[in-house]
Formats: C-alpha cells, structure tokens, sequence
C-alpha cells in the first residue's frame, strides 16, 4: 500500500474537497481519498502510486493547481480484541 499526498491549491470549500476525489476515484483504483480545503492537501491510499504526470492532469484539469506529490509507504492500521496491535 501506497500513501499519496498531493498540495493543491484552489481549493476553497468542501464541494471542492469533493470535485478533487470524484475526478481522483474516476481515473485511479484507490483504497480511500481524502480533501482538505483547510490544510490543501489530498491523501490518497492506493496499492500502487498514481502516475504522478496523470494525477497532476486529473486535478489541474477541474481548476486546482498541484503544488507538490510525494509517495509513502502505508500499512493499515490493526486492530485486536481489546485495541490496537
């Protein structure tokens, strides 16, 4: 797994927030997606990385522009009986 943080700027509300991981989510097989108009920064989980040139053409193409990726490992978190593990 895959942690995505993208830096956009643009985003004003959360109907923003919305625009990005629905334009996200249609071109990319993702875990979860995250927007947040406050910090200007979408998360996302995925298997593999995203394309960085692609995600950056999937975002600026509904008038936000990319600041910055990076790419991280992640692991899900695990939960036991009595909390986490």
């Amino acid at each position: 797994m895959v942690k995505t943080i993208v830096k956009i700027e643009g985003m004003m509300c959360g109907m923003c927030e919305k625009h990005i991981n629905n334009a996200v989510s249609r071109a990319f097989v993702t875990e979860n997606i995250t927007s947040s108009h406050k910090t200007g920064e979408t998360e996302i989980i995925s298997e593999t990385a995203p394309d960085e040139a692609l995600l950056r053409d999937v975002i600026e193409k509904e008038d936000y522009k990319v600041i910055s990726v990076t790419s991280e490992p992640f692991e899900k978190k695990k939960f036991g009986l009595f909390g986490k593990k």
